[in-house]
């Protein structure tokens, strides 16, 4: 009897057809069995958050329609499903891009060599980032630690990220019809439908994601530079979740983004926008390198760092009641969509750990939970660098004020009062200090300080001074 030639194409974070390096390679061998491993043996503390595995959920649901129903699902530790599914079809080969998140890294190595000691051809392939950690490094072969030289001297240097691949013409599909899950059973979708909102507003999967760039490209990519700082604009790609899920590739955006900048001539958009994709890459590069940035300083001194704990404060900072409307307006908009904008990110960051001196670590588990593009690498790079604990990071001493933030960035309050409603008849001259308008002016507007909306929970003044007290503490050292 002849043996068939069976391939395992293991989809990751690369739920897409298009620009596959892995599924392309898999695609040669004459049968393919697409299979997803919901594993969650090998995480030590960062198990998906809900709003993730939400995504997850309508991300697989989506590939499973265009693989034509033969996506085989299954849940549990990916070393001895894998093995376990190569002897039941007499596999020959398996494929998969990497990930590089330190425990994956750990796994993947040593399932490699047990597959290969079984005689099982293993390929893994980039499918996620537009460069390799190990290909940008210094001169002397060192890792970067700060942002510019890597993107300049690094990337810009190196080979152009490669041009993406077309979806494989033919695949002859395998599916695990007696061994396979189904979706429901991996348990993504909680039983409380708080994700109702959230599913109004996304389209997670491949077709969606690249609905989601053509309508940037289109509408946002001109005027981006300047553009992506003001949160009721539309010059933000919203493309996190999709790129963090690989419903769309790196290369993809990389490469049309270009091609659209070569239309509309808006070159120093184009290279900004580029500048974000490398910082994203800078992320990834430093979790390479440097794996225990996912939950220690970067920046050593700040172990001595004088961070308080305060469980009420830290509630009202996460429901978005802290009496400064900017921050408040961030944080609902991240409850409400599963998605903040950038600069409100870095505004509701600083607050947390400079105003409040609440651990980098507290904003950066919130985020994990409810952000739909949560990933390991850009939250927690991020975190540590509006703290002032991280590589290349702000320095401490810059503190966001939201009363400012806000005046410049939402001057007609369009983005505050979407979210924080209560506030909406308040005049602009009032609207980022509603605690210095006066009474008619809050009866006229139907707000009663301490009921419709809170007292702020910190003095602005005082907790910037008592932060820069804190940090002086330790800087010496």
């Amino acid at each position: 009897m002849q043996k068939l030639d069976v391939a395992i194409m293991w989809f990751r974070q690369d739920l897409r057809l298009e620009d596959n390096p892995a599924l392309i390679a898999a695609s040669k061998h004459k049968n393919v069995l697409p299979v997803y491993i919901l594993d969650e043996e090998n995480i030590p503390n960062f198990k998906m958050g809900q709003a993730s595995r939400w995504w997850l959920h309508r991300s697989l649901e989506n590939l499973g329609k265009k693989l034509g129903g033969s996506l085989s699902l299954y849940h549990g530790a990916a070393e001895d499903i894998l093995q376990a599914i190569a002897v039941k079809f007499s596999v020959t080969a398996i494929y998969w891009n990497r990930c590089y998140e330190p425990w994956r890294i750990s796994r993947d190595t040593r399932l490699k060599k047990q597959l290969e000691k079984n005689d099982i051809q293993v390929k893994t392939f980039n499918g996620s980032l537009l460069w390799e950690p190990w290909d940008i490094v210094k001169a002397d072969g060192t890792p970067y630690k700060v942002f510019t030289p890597f993107y300049r001297k690094g990337c810009l240097s190196a080979p152009q990220p490669r041009s993406p691949l077309p979806a494989p013409r033919e695949l002859e599909l395998l599916a695990d019809s007696n061994g396979s899950q189904s979706l429901k059973s991996l348990k993504l979708l909680p039983k409380i439908f708080w994700y109702e909102t959230i599913d109004s507003l996304w389209t997670p999967g491949e077709d969606g994601a690249h609905d989601a760039l053509s309508v940037f490209l289109s509408a946002g990519l001109s005027g981006y530079k300047e553009g992506r700082n003001f949160p009721a604009k539309n010059n933000v790609s919203r493309l996190s979740p999709h790129i963090h899920f690989g419903e769309v590739s790196p290369n993809q955006v990389w490469h049309q983004s270009q091609e659209t900048e070569s239309k509309l001539g808006s070159i120093k958009d184009l290279k900004h926008f580029h500048s974000e994709l490398g910082w994203r890459e800078f992320s990834y590069n430093l979790l390479f390198h440097f794996p225990d940035l996912v939950d220690t300083n970067f920046q050593k001194k700040f172990d001595d760092f004088p961070w308080k704990d305060s469980p009420d404060l830290l509630t009202r900072w996460q429901k978005g009641s802290t009496g400064y409307p900017i921050v408040d307006a961030g944080m609902r908009e991240l409850w409400q969509t599963g998605y903040m904008h950038n600069r409100v990110r870095m505004v509701v960051g600083s607050f947390l750990v400079k105003n409040l001196l609440i651990d980098w670590r507290e904003g950066e588990r919130w985020f994990w939970d409810c952000l739909v593009d949560a990933d390991l690498a850009n939250n927690t790079a991020s975190w540590q660098w509006v703290a002032g604990s991280g590589a290349d990071a702000a320095p401490y001493f810059r503190i966001f004020n939201p009363v400012t933030q806000g005046t410049k960035f939402d001057k007609d309050g369009e983005y505050t009062r979407k979210f924080v409603p209560e506030l909406e008849k308040l005049p602009d001259k009032f609207l980022f200090t509603p605690w210095e308008a006066p009474q008619s002016v809050l009866e006229e507007a139907g707000i009663e300080l301490g009921k419709d909306y809170p007292y702020p929970i910190i003095d602005l003044k005082q907790s910037r001074a008592i932060a820069l007290e804190a940090f002086a503490s330790i800087k010496k050292e």
